[in-house]
């Protein structure tokens, strides 16, 4: 079956009592078992079966198998937020004295999560040029637990080599950790690119109309200590499961998530090629856009849609405000891949916490607005900016 047909198509672990077609939410905490010998097997993981809904629920789980079933994964946990996925990860690798590749450009609390956070525990980021393979390899040594990057940087929008990257670390026995959530794993394979594990917002694109947090590590088994830590581990130490509730939302999100991607990738695409042609526009920087530096790569690495994510840049932070400001059909709100289009300033809220100078080293300009391309008519959408920027 095709991706979009796992999707939707997915067999249960166990039948459902009442044959619901929908997975229905199982609330419950705790799973009553027949005998203590199988109440014994299941907590020590020799059978399969919930036993409690801090590590295992019947709804998280339909959601975990799906995405199992359209990714080819060993194993996908499901936790209740990108940065739990994300924390979930570099947990399971790290531990003192060891360090992290990664690079400036990145996600600001993945950032800070790396930078600050970590640091405390004893962990070093060593950050770089991605896109650079030589000073990449520089920065590997015995102590490096993995090589961290995200398939295309918010908002820098930098598309790196993951073959080659894959390539590099796996030379020295460190696995390839991606962060996929700007294009869905429904468009193309991180397992053939050589990644080892991909975290995934689910807010985003899966959540559908931002229902829901949640996030997901998608384990595809190549790098067997991180399976074993996230399931024997940090589910039980550390509790950030996903809710059933949040599954729940995010298996019909699922369901059509095919649907509303296509519909706002080519609204991203179409309306990257209007706000070209506006004056009051300096830049607008969109991998889908033929003259976008990483168009080729990204083409070749992620198919034929580059997400639904777009820059502009103004003249002047005062410009942005001005503009955002000024939008009437636009949200000003944070998040990506709601059903609505979102305009946010990046550099002073999601990085307004860094210095001038740190901003300036993760190419986060004053400048520049991000939009998130919703469901809109695209015609609306460009009309609501015009406006916007007289």
């Amino acid at each position: 079956m095709k991706k979009t047909t796992r999707a939707i198509h997915q067999p249960y672990k166990r039948r459902d009592a009442y044959d619901a077609l929908s997975m229905p939410v199982y609330n419950a905490v705790a799973y009553e078992f027949d005998n203590a010998q199988l109440m014994s097997d299941v907590f020590c993981g020799r059978v399969s079966a919930p036993d409690y809904s801090r590590v295992g629920n019947p709804t998280v789980e339909n959601l975990e198998q799906r995405v199992k079933g359209i990714t080819g994964a060993t194993d996908v946990v499901a936790f209740n937020s990108g940065m739990a996925a994300i924390s979930a990860v570099f947990i399971a690798l790290a531990q003192q004295g060891k360090n992290i590749v990664s690079s400036r450009h990145m996600f600001g609390n993945t950032y800070s999560l790396l930078t600050s956070t970590l640091k405390r525990f004893g962990v070093e980021a060593r950050l770089c040029d991605l896109t650079n393979v030589e000073q990449v390899e520089q920065q590997l040594d015995d102590n490096t637990c993995c090589v961290y990057l995200e398939i295309m940087t918010n908002p820098q929008l930098e598309v790196v080599d993951i073959v080659a990257l894959a390539a590099l670390a796996h030379q020295r026995g460190i696995p390839l950790v991606a962060d996929t959530t700007l294009i869905p794993f429904t468009e193309f394979s991180a397992k053939a690119l050589g990644v080892d594990a991909e975290v995934v917002s689910s807010t985003k694109y899966i959540s559908g109309g931002a229902t829901s947090l949640g996030g997901l590590v998608i384990d595809y088994g190549t790098f067997q200590p991180l399976g074993r830590a996230l399931r024997g581990e940090l589910l039980f130490n550390f509790g950030a499961y996903m809710t059933p509730q949040a599954a729940y939302l995010q298996t019909v999100g699922l369901e059509v998530l095919d649907a509303r991607y296509r519909i706002q990738a080519a609204n991203a695409l179409e309306l990257a090629k209007q706000l070209q042609k506006l004056p009051q526009i300096k830049h607008v920087n969109y991998v889908g856009l033929p003259d976008n530096p990483y168009h080729e790569l990204a083409k070749k690495q992620f198919g034929n849609t580059a997400g639904a994510m777009i820059t502009i840049d103004l003249d002047s932070k005062e410009a942005c405000f001005a503009m955002i400001n000024k939008l009437k059909l636009i949200h000003r709100a944070t998040n990506l891949f709601d059903n609505r289009t979102l305009a946010i300033h990046p550099a002073s809220t999601i990085y307004g916490a860094f210095t001038d100078e740190q901003r300036s080293e993760m190419d986060v300009n004053d400048t520049t607005i991000r939009l998130s391309i919703g469901l809109e008519d695209v015609d609306d959408l460009l009309d609501d900016i015009i406006q916007a920027l007289n």
